[in-house]
């Protein structure tokens, strides 16, 4: 049974910082998929963050946080990172890890692509 397990969600201020993680278990071949994180703010729809390619690499889904966020994964450990600096307040929300439905191919930016998702981790960010 695939699980994602998502974790380091917490309070801060704004301009602080953040790490959060997500643990993949349940299935082999974890190198071959795309891993993605995601975020649902005050309001909005699931919208993408940033998406980790199976062999390294990621790219940016959400303008906004290009330059403050970064993501990345250690296959090794079956785990993807999200790095969140220089926090705002519109930041605040709930943030998802993400499995792809499908092996390689390119990493989309769509939730409907993804098939396994972590439960989720609140990130509030007070001005």
């Amino acid at each position: 049974q695939v699980q994602l397990m998502g974790s380091g969600g917490g309070s801060v201020q704004a301009g602080g910082s953040l790490r959060l993680s997500c643990v993949a278990s349940g299935y082999t071949s974890y190198s071959d998929y795309c891993m993605g994180w995601f975020r649902q703010t005050s309001g909005k729809e699931r919208e993408g963050v940033a998406m980790l390619y199976p062999a390294g690499g990621m790219s940016y889904s959400a303008d906004s946080v290009k330059g403050r966020f970064t993501a990345s994964r250690d296959n090794a450990k079956s785990t993807v990172f999200l790095q969140m600096n220089s926090l705002k307040p519109e930041d605040t929300g709930m943030y998802f890890c993400a499995r792809a439905t499908f092996t390689y191919g390119p990493c989309s930016t769509s939730p409907t692509a993804y098939t396994y998702w972590g439960q989720g981790t609140q990130v509030t960010v007070s001005s």
